[in-house]
């Protein structure tokens, strides 16, 4: 049997490969960056040939790397950045339009439109989800009513679209030549067109957006044993591998993280913060501005749901300190940087580059930086956008509780900014929990490969990916609650400053 299991890692800022044997344990990786495009305040977009490119190189260059062939890999999994939207050609594999990203403001008027006259209602029953910028629903919309000859392309059935997952498998399986278009639940569970109890598109849903049915995937489950199809011996794996795990970046996580029982909760730190709690086979939905979706479903076993509290600035955030500011060369000295100073000096810096998500769900808000003093340096910025990242999963962590009446004992932590031993810190005092970080923290592959390894019987069964469960560090809260509530109650105010800020209609 082969050794080993893959996993592609399409994520915002870049696409890795990543390889792992039976423990679990990383024995090669690539990771290349791929463009933000931001072609007008409020957009965000990628060139989905770009990511396709990127995607082949990474996967290429791992293998060569450590020597192996496709008969060395027992399988491959898929996990991607959610809602970030494709439509494409399926008989020329060109798109027609570049990926509209996640962080997209531009469908604002559609979002707010739909809850003005009560369909928003009707999206938050059947997919679990408020209308918002964030799904993948508007922006398919948009490229329709805007983008020349798509809207009758999809008429005919030549236009169709997928998250970013389904843009790959579509590739990896042939393209124009017997390409698969598929998706899995978690990721059909973010487009604001899945039924959740159904597992299917809801006629009801697509006819809110106007779009054909006939554009959209097949949905299976995030673990395949009959798989997605086979990736072609002529593309990047080099062979026929079976293509049996799909999901998205943060449910991948969760089973990374092996959170299979209800309670269990993760925070991945990446371009934002993505905090989820397994509810279990119950679907809990949220009155505190949360999303319930699908956490995985392995097989034809009863999906598992979560409530999920998505951020849309955090690491990011310090990629802003970097690109658009200068005062920092790179992402690790943030930390350097912030450890400068004791404090913040009393800065509150509220990214809200592309609105609040959650639990505000307010598109109209703007980022701010408010208690400025001729005091304050760069340093004190460092450290408040360290804090804003744990501010804002406090702010998800208290309306989970809320929701489901689960206490967090510990958090649970994965993802590139758990490098930041400061942030971990500040994270564990502003929570008043410890924070624990794994020997593997980029856990969002690791679930895509345990998900497509359980497929193909590489592992068992969830008991045996819980031994492979390693703690390498972790952080206990220090802050008195005095500390903890009056730095808070201040954050909460700087929140309010960067409210109403863009008028939508």
């Amino acid at each position: 049997m082969a050794d080993f299991v893959g996993a592609v890692d399409q994520g915002t800022t870049s696409t890795r490969f990543m390889i792992f044997d039976h423990s679990g344990k990383e024995i090669g990786k690539h990771q290349l960056e791929h463009e933000q495009i931001l072609p007008q305040a409020g957009w965000v977009e990628h060139n989905p040939v770009e990511i396709w490119e990127r995607t082949s190189s990474v996967i290429r260059t791992a293998m060569g790397k450590q020597g192996l062939n496709a008969s060395d890999l027992a399988a491959c999994g898929i996990t991607n950045q959610r809602e970030t939207a494709v439509v494409w050609d399926k008989k020329t594999g060109r798109p027609y339009y570049n990926a509209i990203v996640w962080q997209d403001t531009r469908t604002d008027r559609i979002a707010s439109a739909l809850d003005r006259d009560g369909r928003g209602d009707v999206i938050r029953q059947k997919a679990g989800i408020p209308p918002a910028t964030y799904f993948s629903a508007g922006k398919v919309q948009w490229i329709l009513e805007n983008v020349d000859g798509v809207r009758a392309a999809a008429e005919r059935g030549d236009a169709i679209f997928g998250n970013t997952d389904s843009w790959l498998l579509w590739n990896l399986t042939g393209g124009v030549n017997g390409g698969v278009h598929v998706t899995d639940v978690t990721n059909a569970s973010r487009t604001m067109l899945m039924n959740l109890e159904t597992l299917d598109w809801d006629d009801e849903l697509l006819g809110f957006f106007d779009i054909p049915r006939s554009m959209l995937p097949e949905i299976k489950s995030s673990s395949e044993p009959a798989g997605y199809g086979e990736a072609l011996s002529g593309g990047p794996l080099g062979g026929a591998v079976p293509l049996t795990g799909d999901l998205g970046d943060q449910q991948a996580a969760m089973v990374g993280q092996v959170c299979f029982a209800p309670g269990e909760a993760k925070n991945t730190y990446g371009t934002g913060n993505f905090l989820l709690l397994n509810t279990g086979t119950e679907l809990v939905r949220s009155d505190s501005g949360l999303l319930s979706t699908v956490c995985y479903r392995f097989g034809d076993e009863a999906p598992v749901y979560a409530l999920e509290g998505s951020i849309a600035v955090t690491g990011s955030a310090v990629q802003w300190l970097r690109d658009q500011l200068g005062i920092i060369s790179g992402a690790a000295q943030s930390e350097a940087l912030a450890r400068q100073v004791e404090d913040s000096g009393g800065v509150y810096f509220v990214p809200a580059f592309s609105g609040l998500f959650a639990p505000y769900w307010r598109s109209d808000a703007r980022g701010a930086i408010v208690g400025l003093s001729r005091y304050n340096t760069n340093a004190h910025l460092a450290r408040a956008t360290l804090e804003a990242i744990c501010y804002q999963s406090r702010d998800v962590a208290d309306a989970m509780e809320k929701d489901s009446g689960v206490h967090l004992d510990v958090l649970k932590v994965d993802g590139g900014v758990t490098a930041n031993s400061l942030c971990m810190q500040i994270q564990a005092d502003v929570l008043g929990v410890p924070v624990s970080r794994p020997v593997v923290a980029e856990t969002t592959a690791l679930g895509a490969a345990y998900a497509a390894g359980l497929a193909v019987g590489f592992w068992k069964n969830t008991d045996e990916l819980r031994e492979n469960w390693n703690e390498d560090q972790r952080w206990e809260p220090n802050w008195s609650e005095e500390q903890r509530e009056t730095g808070h109650a201040k954050w909460k105010k700087a929140v309010e400053r960067t409210l109403d800020w863009v008028d939508v209609d």
